[in-house]
């Protein structure tokens, strides 16, 4: 029997593994789901990946399943709801940065029809970058584009979005494919 080849860096945790299988690295154009990564994301900020994760549920349940226009709606009181909300990370500054980055999210919808399109409207020819990764060390923290992307993204006022940020959310979101050469969800 032939073994099974993963990226290393998702261990042997189920969920891990789970995250690593079905979801990173595979493109995403739907916004409500490129919302739901951008918060996520936002809150890994100085955090394991595993950490956020393990709280995903306590994130989808606190922040309206990912609602976009209802998290933009959040006011004084949904903020001291969630610094009480022990299944999220309670850092009140990544708090009001999700509401925040919730209406500018909005905005960019308005203006370029959806999120999607704007995110990948950076990319050559929309469609993913499926880089050669023979080993985790050929893994950037960053690039050219998700400098672009963030550059433009803090212009507009999103907060925790800077370039590693940034080129961590293109490859949970498939916009980038860093899986190792060899890995089952290359």
């Amino acid at each position: 029997m032939a073994e099974i080849i993963r990226c290393g860096w998702c261990g042997t945790d189920p969920l891990y593994v789970k995250y690593h299988d079905e979801e990173w690295g595979k493109p995403v154009y739907d916004d409500k789901t490129l919302f739901e990564f951008l918060i996520l994301e936002g809150a890994q900020a100085g955090l394991s990946w595993i950490t956020i994760l393990r709280r995903r549920e306590g994130y989808r349940q606190a922040f309206a399943n990912f609602d976009v226009e209802k998290v933009a709606a959040f006011n004084d009181e949904d903020v001291k709801r969630l610094m009480n909300d022990a299944g999220i990370i309670r850092n009140r500054l990544k708090v009001n940065a999700t509401i925040n980055n919730a209406k500018l999210f909005i905005a960019i919808q308005k203006e370029f029809g959806s999120f999607s399109d704007y995110m990948w409207g950076f990319l050559p020819d929309k469609k993913p970058i499926l880089n050669k990764v023979k080993s985790l060390g050929d893994v950037p923290p960053r690039t050219e584009i998700s400098d672009a992307i963030s550059k433009d993204m803090k212009k507009r006022g999103f907060k925790f979005f800077g370039t590693t940020i940034c080129y961590a959310h293109m490859q949970a979101t498939g916009m980038v494919n860093d899986h190792i050469e060899g890995c089952i969800s290359r």
